[in-house]
């Protein structure tokens, strides 16, 4: 993995965001995280996401939870759902570096109850502070600091399907998304807060993705899966343009 890193090119000033799959790999997570912060150097910035879907009844985590209760036991599950601390709660559906990262002694969490980020480095604190619970990943949140700070964005044998940087472009489209409720846990067990935010749809990220220009992608393999880098600015802006263009509303029914 440090050879492929090594071949990369990651820069060190630049914050890196990563989605990863270690499937198969024979590495921990750990290492892997060590491996990445190596490759950082001292003055780089280790993030991933740390969201938390099973925390909002409106997700297909969620429902996939109370899935095989009954009516009653979905009413007791929901009533006694714990909320959401940035300094507690898991991230499973997330994988295992991710959680790994979040359980690092001396990492950043951010603060909203379904979509936030972990950070581990000199610049996790600062671009991740502020993220507003009534915005997911738009203008309120880490991944506009992100992108302010000229971010590089590593999948690790995983696609452009999961690519979270994404949903930066979506609240950049025009026309706008159209708008939804959401609702999760938060302050205390069984308190449901509910708030409006995009309607967020990640459905045609890996077509998007594919559609990019090689020239702003950097690939290489990695245990038999494909590796890439690339720029968050300029793929997000591209994204964008793309989302403009060809997305349909009905996407979201």
């Amino acid at each position: 993995m440090a050879d492929v890193l090594a071949e990369l090119p990651l820069r060190a000033d630049a914050p890196l965001m990563v989605h990863a799959s270690l499937s198969g790999t024979g590495l921990a997570p750990a290492r892997v995280r060590d491996v990445l912060l190596d490759a950082l150097g001292p003055h780089g910035t280790l993030v991933v996401p740390a969201f938390t879907p099973e925390n909002s009844d409106s997700s297909r985590a969620h429902r996939a939870l109370v899935a095989h209760l009954s009516a009653e036991e979905a009413a007791e599950y929901r009533a006694s759902m714990p909320p959401f601390e940035p300094d507690a709660t898991p991230c499973p559906s997330m994988g295992a570096l991710a959680e790994c990262v979040r359980t690092t002694p001396g990492a950043v969490r951010s603060d909203h109850p379904q979509t936030s980020l972990a950070a581990i480095g000199p610049r996790a604190g600062e671009l991740l502070a502020g993220h507003d619970p009534l915005c997911h990943l738009g203008e309120r949140s880490p991944l506009a600091e992100l992108y302010a700070a000229d971010a590089q964005v590593l999948l690790l044998r995983v696609g452009f399907e999961v690519c979270s940087a994404f949903h930066l472009a979506e609240y950049r489209m025009t026309p706008r998304p159209p708008r939804r409720l959401y609702r999760c846990v938060v302050g205390d067990k069984g308190n449901w807060f509910t708030y409006e935010d995009l309607a967020l749809y990640d459905g045609d990220f890996a077509e998007a993705g594919a559609r990019l220009p090689d020239e702003l992608l950097a690939r290489r393999e990695w245990v038999g899966k494909a590796v890439t880098l690339f720029g968050m600015r300029a793929a997000v802006d591209d994204v964008r343009d793309q989302l403009s263009r060809y997305r349909l509303r009905n996407d979201l029914n």
